[in-house]
């Protein structure tokens, strides 16, 4: 694994830029200059992230998503492991 995040992330298991491994080390995000914990979704070269719109919930089930658009910076919160070397 690379040390910069993937371009776009989905915690959605159902999305296509859904990927568990790169969830597992963890991926900070900073909009428009804040911290946020709350992104469900990440672009970074179309500049948004999509977040809750509070508790309201569509007709299947998941909640309704906004878009908001803005720089978007992204990390990953955990190092690599990388192997221990053997002397």
């Amino acid at each position: 694994m690379t040390d910069t995040p993937p371009d776009r992330l989905s915690i959605d298991p159902a999305s296509s830029f859904f990927d568990v491994d790169v969830l597992r080390r963890g991926v900070g995000i900073r909009f428009r200059g804040v911290e946020r914990r709350d992104v469900e979704e990440y672009c970074i070269s179309e500049g948004w992230v999509r977040v809750q719109a509070g508790k309201t919930v569509g007709r299947n089930g998941k909640p309704l998503l906004l878009k908001l658009s803005g720089p978007v910076e992204a990390w990953f919160e955990q190092a690599t492991e990388e192997p221990a070397a053997e002397a």
